[in-house]
């Protein structure tokens, strides 16, 4: 199929309400700085009725900027519903499985003279090994992965529910039928902003069981090259020499 792009207003497109990619509000500032500088040059994929596949961030970022009155979108209508679901997570974990060769990007952010550091660029967090090949993960970084310190954090420092709590006391205070104001208050917890690094804190001092259930909420990712594990691990041990010691 021949794609297209064509132009809509952006408030005739439709957030998928499962979308289970989540966007931090600076990922969304950062995302609104690229607009600002770049264009907006990345078509939203969108599937029947506007409802978007792929793009949700950048959505995100242009309903909050009123000069932006319509978008690019590409329309993939020739999906199936499992295909269109299949896809949006298949997309979703491609961009996110690999980092940066931090060699050759120390070098092309050495030739560029603008802020790179409002769009998640710190060159603190480059390899210094010259080799390109030692990952360094911090909370700077596009991608959410952390290297916790032990830092003792409660469970309202995990996530910031303003957003959210103030699009729920409109919706129940609104004339809507009472179904459609469910489906709201359940869309309406795509607005909860999630403090990543304060998750990676809380989950090494969690027990066994609240561990694995963050895992499958998908708020800790544990891989073999996942920096959360890696610093798992190491404060694990430190954690039990600590003891060893006492």
């Amino acid at each position: 199929m021949e794609l297209k792009i064509e132009y809509l207003p952006k408030e005739s497109l439709k957030p998928y309400v499962g979308n289970a990619k989540l966007h931090p509000a600076e990922q969304v500032e950062q995302i609104k700085k690229s607009i600002e500088e770049f264009g907006f040059n990345d078509p939203i994929a969108i599937w029947h009725e506007g409802e978007v596949i792929e793009g949700h961030g950048r959505l995100l970022a242009v309903m909050e900027m009123p000069e932006i009155k319509e978008v690019p979108v590409i329309r993939l209508d020739n999906l199936t519903d499992e295909q269109r679901r299949a896809y949006m997570l298949v997309h979703n974990k491609l961009t996110m499985n690999t980092n940066f060769d931090f060699s050759l990007l120390e070098m092309e952010l050495e030739g560029i003279e603008m802020d790179m550091e409002k769009y998640g660029f710190f060159t603190d967090d480059l390899d210094t090994t010259g080799g390109g090949t030692e990952e360094k993960y911090t909370t700077k970084a596009n991608i959410p992965q952390y290297e916790p310190t032990g830092e003792l954090v409660g469970l309202s420092e995990l996530v910031d529910t303003a957003k959210r709590n103030e699009l729920v006391e409109e919706i129940n205070g609104s004339d809507v039928l009472e179904s459609e104001k469910i489906f709201l208050r359940e869309a309406a917890n795509r607005h909860l902003v999630f403090n990543y690094k304060n998750i990676a804190e809380y989950y090494v001092t969690a027990s066994k069981e609240m561990q694995e259930l963050m895992e499958r909420s998908a708020l800790v990712i544990i891989d073999i090259d996942n920096a959360i594990a890696n610093g798992y691990a190491k404060l694990s041990e430190s954690i039990e020499n600590m003891r060893e010691n006492d």
